[in-house]
């Protein structure tokens, strides 16, 4: 194999400057590779090599993340509609007009409305802990976020905070991740997320997005209708021991995409951090039959 390099670049959407890694031919097919909470680009650091041989990745950081510009939240409506509608007119300043999706926690409901008003674009969904059904939602995990929802206020704000603290965000990572894999994680992701988590103005960004997250909820069945009439080639690798969106979500997807390829991974939230090699390997080998790529 080899090693391509990866490529940190910027594009600027409505002003806004939008980082993004790229790697592989500019004429292979497409993945486009839509990051989660807290984290950015970065999570894709060690998928890219090991794809960029037969494909062109293309890993933006939203708005607000990583080293994209992060206006104020009285600068920017900081909304999933938003943030979609932002990626949407990335991909259009870069010129993709066919894609496969790899989402991820956030990615999704990013991802998923980009397929809504582009299917013709999407050739295939690789979801990695991405949702899009009720029963994926961990229900200790999402206990104060759902009170937050239902009523913003001072009180419902304060324990969300924690989810985007040093403390809160090593959780996600480490949880769920068996002791054998426990050392494969490296420190640096989660103090990386949270040096950037901790920036001026993060705050109301994030505590904004949270609050929108009901947003996506009322779109989860315009996103399974999607499956169903598009038939939408999709693989889930999902660790299995995620608490945020845990395995049921990924089963679900059978219900209206009944050739979807499951794979349920002995890891957390991040996948990526313990099984990149594996993930790689499932990715290269459904899009090569299902997408013709």
């Amino acid at each position: 194999m080899t090693v391509l390099p990866i490529h940190h670049r910027t594009a600027t959407v409505r002003g806004h400057e939008i980082a993004y890694r790229e790697a592989g031919p500019a004429d292979a097919p497409v993945l486009l590779l839509l990051h989660g909470f807290p984290t950015s680009s970065h999570m894709f650091r060690d998928l890219i090599p090991l794809l960029a041989d037969d494909y062109r990745l293309i890993a933006p950081d939203h708005l607000g993340f990583g080293r994209s510009a992060a206006p104020s939240a009285a600068d920017f409506d900081y909304t999933f509609d938003e943030l979609a509608a932002l990626t949407d007119e990335f991909t259009q300043t870069l010129g993709l007009d066919r894609y496969a999706l790899y989402i991820q926690d956030y990615g999704s409901p990013i991802g998923l409305r980009l397929a809504l008003a582009h299917p013709e674009r999407v050739t295939a969904i690789i979801s990695q802990n991405g949702n899009a059904y009720e029963e994926g939602l961990g229900a200790e995990a999402w206990a104060p976020v759902l009170a937050l929802i239902e009523n913003r206020t001072p009180e419902t704000e304060e324990p969300v905070r924690g989810i985007r603290s040093l403390d809160g965000i090593r959780w996600q990572y480490e949880t769920g991740v068996p002791a054998e894999y426990r050392d494969l994680l490296s420190p640096d992701a989660w103090h990386h997320d949270a040096t950037l988590m901790a920036r001026d103005g993060q705050d109301e960004i994030q505590l904004g997005l949270i609050a929108d997250y009901g947003s996506n909820f009322a779109l989860y069945p315009a996103f399974q209708e999607y499956f169903r009439t598009s038939r939408v080639p999709l693989l889930a690798v999902w660790g299995e021991g995620d608490q945020v969106f845990v395995p049921a979500g990924a089963e679900a997807f059978r219900r209206d995409l009944p050739d979807a390829e499951i794979h349920l991974l002995p890891t957390g939230h991040f996948a990526l951090e313990t099984h990149a090699p594996a993930i790689a390997e499932l990715i290269g080998d459904f899009l090569k039959r299902r997408a013709g790529e």
